[in-house]
């Protein structure tokens, strides 16, 4: 097995900065967030609802609430969403593509300046953290990946990328149905971490949790607002009195403060190395305490945002791409080395609900794309490498990376190899193709 980096060099946190959009297609992520949250709303016609407990969510069905088991040794997925539409040409640079240079005079990379470059491909410098990890071959890239056609809306590409059966009405994501396979019905079982609404990935009828931080988790005014208060507030938000049945709901708020009481201390192991400050670092952060604690989390997902590079996207020397690509590669790495011998059974995704087009446009960006790379690291990776086949770049204001490695595929390799379970149980009516980024 390929030696593991040990102590990740010490991240500084970057500010976050703002993206400008001149794309109408852009528009909407002033909203998408309030568009998750009537997404997810949707999900009672699977049997769902969503429940609030302090500042945590917790999703769960009737009377299914109760604490996981322990699964120390169990494999762990954690999904990590890059939101607004990665440009995975800068990220993983097909510099051996001659057009690459052509169509960004003033954004390309320069080969010099890649790391761990093969004939064709090398990671953008703001990855520097990640090297030493593809040299081990617990790293790597699959290029040219995407959806099947075109989508450049950001929320209606999300929402295909994460429910992941286009055949289906049903507001089920496929992380949903991966956690259903083994009947455990626990909020523990998938978690979402740093922000308050999880993903569309993780909609459907098994409960799930989604903490800002572990500590916050918390029965909401538990010991303060009488059982009979609570229900009568309930009603008054859920509308019972149009004939919407509660029980249920109360029954298992009333089972949430065993799961607090076995979550909480749990996760509260502090970490052996230094995770920058930054929203990512935090979550991930948090991410590693709660697979390190072993509560029974099959599934965690983590999103960071701020992609949407149509303006401002910079150099290598500073702009929007350094800043965000800095923050990915140290709090990524970080996260690996936090994990110790837990990364033996972790594998991480990386992907973005599309790419970025060609060609960079006027305003020192780029438009929303097609095709896009994906990442993967830990855990069954066979890393140091980039998978998928390579279709060439065109040139033209309307240029695409074209895909020629459907995500679904990558999805459907973790999950029979990490999971051992039908990727047509996940992924209904779709048969993968091999893509090879995975032992097993």
């Amino acid at each position: 097995m390929a030696s593991t980096p040990s102590t990740p060099p010490t991240p500084q946190a970057q500010p976050a900065q703002a993206t400008r959009c001149s794309d109408p297609a852009c528009a909407e992520m002033t909203d998408w967030t309030l568009s998750r949250r009537s997404l997810l709303s949707t999900a009672g016609a699977a049997g769902a609802f969503t429940a609030v407990f302090g500042d945590t969510h917790v999703r769960a069905q009737a009377a299914t609430a109760a604490p996981a088991a322990s699964s120390s040794g169990a494999p762990v997925l954690l999904v990590l969403s890059l939101r607004g539409g990665a440009d995975g040409l800068s990220l993983v640079v097909p510099h051996g593509d001659p057009a690459y240079y052509r169509a960004r005079p003033r954004l390309a990379v320069p080969a010099d300046r890649l790391l761990v470059a093969d004939e064709m491909f090398g990671l953008h410098p703001a990855l520097a953290p990640l090297a030493d990890w593809w040299r081990s071959g617990r790293v790597a890239a699959v290029h040219a990946a995407g959806l099947p056609a075109r989508n450049r809306s950001h929320f209606a590409a999300m929402e295909e990328v994460e429910d992941a059966d286009p055949t289906s009405s049903l507001r089920v994501g496929w992380l949903n149905r991966l956690i259903g396979l083994d009947g455990v019905r626990s909020p523990l079982q998938a978690v979402h971490m740093g922000g308050a609404v999880p993903p569309s990935s993780l909609a459907g009828p098994e409960p799930s949790l989604s903490v800002p931080d572990p500590g916050s988790v918390r029965l909401a005014a538990d010991g303060v607002v009488s059982r009979t208060a609570r229900r009568r507030s309930l009603r008054s938000a859920w509308g019972a009195d149009g004939g919407a049945d509660l029980a249920p709901l109360v029954a298992s708020a009333r089972s949430v403060p065993g799961l607090v009481d076995a979550f909480v201390p749990a996760t509260s192991a502090a970490s052996s190395v230094t995770f920058p400050g930054t929203f990512l670092g935090k979550a991930l952060s948090f991410a590693s305490r709660t697979i390190r604690a072993g509560v029974g989390a099959q599934v965690v997902t983590v999103d960071h945002g701020g992609w949407d590079m149509h303006a401002d996207l910079g150099t290598v020397e500073s702009g929007d791409m350094r800043t965000l690509a800095t923050e990915l590669g140290e709090a990524l790495a970080a996260f690996l080395a936090d994990l110790g011998p837990h990364l033996d059974r972790t594998t991480v995704v990386v992907l973005s609900e599309f790419g970025r087009r060609t060609e960079e446009n006027s305003s020192m960006g780029l438009d929303h794309g097609y095709g896009n790379a994906m990442l993967l690291a830990g855990a069954g990776v066979l890393g140091g490498r980039v998978h998928g086949t390579w279709p060439g770049l065109t040139l033209g204001s309307d240029a695409d990376l074209l895909v020629t490695t459907d995500y679904r595929s990558v999805l459907a390799e973790v999950v029979r190899t990490r999971f051992g379970r039908s990727t047509s149980a996940v992924f209904p009516g779709f048969s993968p193709a091999p893509v090879g980024a995975m032992a097993g």
